[in-house]
């Protein structure tokens, strides 16, 4: 499992609570605990949770889609996952799947549980919804993130009208489900025409951790170019609006020294800047 993407859920304080909720859940480990920051597993896949305050809300824009392989399983995750929960497609038979459902959970995540007798090996995958402006391009998104990742491919696109039903009135020819893999790691897409009243943004994140300047910078250009967006300490958004946080594992090194203010000067340098500069870092550390 390739564990140098993962995704970041956003939380405003509860994130300790929703990692131990996760890792009941679904039978995973806390392999990381600061104040700020918490990584969990969940079947050999990472994902972090960051403790940064109320500025970002999650919505089903991006929500994860985890393949079982029994009833037993799946009705398992619905129970623990729609309690205090809020359900959006209910636990049923549907042309796609003989047993699938789609909720939000207690902390705003939102989970599509479906039967699946051959689970893929990703277990769980991000599900990216291309809504609004972003409707019709989604084939578009996957050529790009293929084209700027090694080990990607497009694996599999389903549009609506394939079968000789759109029962969803959706346009034909959209895709209904997509399926790609940017550097060896998993995800879905979809194409809505219903007027939601959310999209992407910072709180769901695709974390991408770096080797060296070479790769980070590669990553941040391409990912920025044609109409994204700089933010600060490594986050950008794409063109499309998805938020990415492109990080050197040289900064997690010089963050995690034995030197509280060594590692202190490194973390203030970071805040000053958009794409992470690994020589600067550098500097501040030995200065």
């Amino acid at each position: 499992m390739n564990n140098n993407i993962f995704p970041c859920l956003w939380y405003d304080q509860d994130a300790v609570a929703s990692a131990r909720f996760y890792c009941e859940v679904f039978g995973g480990k806390l392999t990381a605990d600061t104040p700020v920051v918490l990584n969990i597993e969940l079947f050999g896949q990472k994902f972090m949770l960051l403790n940064a305050g109320p500025q970002f809300t999650k919505n089903p824009s991006v929500s994860f889609t985890v393949f079982c392989q029994t009833e037993e399983e799946i009705l398992g995750y619905w129970q623990r996952l729609s309690e205090k929960g809020k359900v959006m497609m209910p636990l049923d038979s549907y042309p796609w799947s003989r047993k699938f459902g789609w909720v939000e959970d207690q902390y705003g995540v939102s989970w599509q549980l479906t039967l699946d007798e051959k689970i893929p090996e990703q277990k769980i995958m991000p599900a990216l919804m291309f809504i609004h402006q972003n409707n019709g391009k989604a084939q578009q998104a996957m050529e790009l993130y293929t084209q700027i990742f090694p080990d990607s491919e497009i694996k599999k696109i389903q549009r609506y009208g394939d079968s000789g039903e759109n029962n969803n009135a959706e346009p034909a020819g959209h895709i209904s489900q997509g399926h790609f893999i940017i550097n060896g790691y998993s995800f879905l897409c979809t194409e809505n025409s219903y007027d939601h009243q959310f999209d992407f943004n910072e709180a769901i994140s695709i974390v991408v951790m770096t080797d060296d300047q070479s790769q980070t910078d590669h990553y941040w250009n391409a990912l920025v170019a044609g109409g994204g967006r700089e933010s600060m300490c490594g986050w950008l958004k794409d063109r499309y609006g998805l938020s990415w946080q492109i990080v050197p594992k040289r900064l997690i090194e010089l963050m995690n020294d034995q030197d509280p203010a060594k590692a202190h000067k490194v973390v203030q340098a970071m805040f000053q800047m958009q794409k992470i500069i690994i020589e600067d870092l550098e500097k501040a550390y030995y200065s």
